[in-house]
């Protein structure tokens, strides 16, 4: 069974890849802000709860651990109270060491036996759960660098076009200089020559 966070990936993926492309672009799409933004809202709000799900499996392996020990002593306390019916009897004294020795040797190791299961499964879950989470959260960075790329692609494309925009204004600007200057020019030699008129 899926998690809420692999089911909002998927929406994610499903929902660009349904997305319309840009005009006269093969490699941009034309996303809906709130939309991305309420599956990407979500994929935050749940992110917290399933990692405190696994949590919540890893803390089990003490479960597991405890419960080991508690078959362990069970089994060493059995063999105990055996080991003291056999010692009462007396006639079967060197029986009853041989058989006690035996029992406690064989209940040992099965106790033994309990707890490394139960520490190899508790680490498979926890080593399970890890894994998983490290999985769909490499997942999420690469959409989210993927996305960041993109934004920037986009952005120095803007400033690119912006700048030549810039070049022609200037360019543009320069050509209404000469005009200018020819009227300052004509405006002096105006001068120059109603100062001679009025000199002679």
């Amino acid at each position: 069974m899926s998690s809420r966070i692999e089911q909002l990936i998927d929406e994610i993926e499903e929902y660009i890849e349904g997305c319309k492309p840009k005009f006269m672009s093969s490699t941009e799409i034309v996303v809906n802000k709130d939309e991305i933004d309420e599956l990407l809202r979500e994929l935050r709000m749940k992110t917290p709860d399933e990692i405190k799900r696994y949590q919540k499996i890893i803390s089990n392996k003490e479960a597991i651990l405890n419960d080991a020990r508690e078959k362990a002593e069970a089994l060493i306390n059995e063999a105990t109270v055996h080991t003291n019916e056999l010692i009462n009897e007396h006639e079967i004294m060197q029986q009853a060491y041989a058989q006690a020795n035996e029992v406690v040797t064989m209940a040992s190791k099965q106790a033994q036996e309990i707890l490394d299961n139960a520490t190899i499964e508790a680490n498979n879950v926890r080593a399970a759960a890890m894994q998983y989470m490290d999985d769909m959260l490499a997942h999420l960075e690469n959409i989210i660098v993927s996305s960041t790329q993109t934004a920037t692609a986009n952005y120095d494309r803007l400033i690119g076009s912006l700048n030549q925009y810039k070049d022609v204004i200037q360019s543009n600007r320069s050509e209404l200089h000469p005009v200018d200057d020819d009227l300052d020019a004509y405006a002096t030699a105006e001068a120059e020559d109603s100062g001679n008129l009025d000199m002679m």
